[in-house]
């Protein structure tokens, strides 16, 4: 039966406690352990691998999501170039409808739109100021501050750990 990296991590932490509070001697104590490490390090090895396959694995999708995305809208152009065309040699033909079994063909005129063909010319009560974005909070400035003694309420540096697969 092969044990979880978890379980062999906790049997090597377990023999590292036994070791240091039964054991003296410093070299003795480094040599158990040296000794001991091989399975944990094996299995954090194979274990090691698998979030490089699925990044892999998910580099691959995202790739091939990229080419349907373009294939996706190279249909879309065609289809809008076939209805453009479509309208064309119908407009050409005078003819405003056409009608079959599975649909019906008919040019209709759109609604009105409003065509600015100088912006500078617009007078200003026709123009929208956009919302200024809210306000956001400057993490670099706060790390600074914190760094160089200043206290910043409701913030404080915190440092985590990161597992690192080269």
């Amino acid at each position: 039966m092969t044990l979880a990296l978890y379980q062999i991590a906790q049997e090597h932490r377990a023999m590292v406690e036994a070791l240091t509070s039964t054991q003296d001697d410093a070299q003795a104590i480094a040599d158990t352990i040296e000794a001991e490490l091989y399975p944990l390090e094996e299995k954090a090895q194979r274990v090691a691998y698998a979030p490089k396959i699925l990044e892999a694995e998910a580099d691959a999708i995202e790739s091939a999501a990229k080419e349907m995305m373009a294939r996706a809208k190279a249909k879309r152009t065609r289809a809008d170039s076939i209805r453009e065309y479509l309208k064309t040699s119908m407009e050409i033909a005078g003819v405003s409808k056409i009608e079959c079994a599975h649909f019906a063909i008919t040019i209709k005129k759109n609604p009105p739109s409003v065509d600015v063909f100088e912006p500078s010319l617009v007078p200003a009560e026709f123009m929208r100021q956009p919302e200024p974005p809210p306000p956001a909070i400057d993490k670099a400035a706060i790390k600074a501050a914190i760094k160089s003694g200043r206290d910043v309420p409701g913030a404080l540096l915190s440092a985590g750990t990161r597992l690192e697969i080269k």
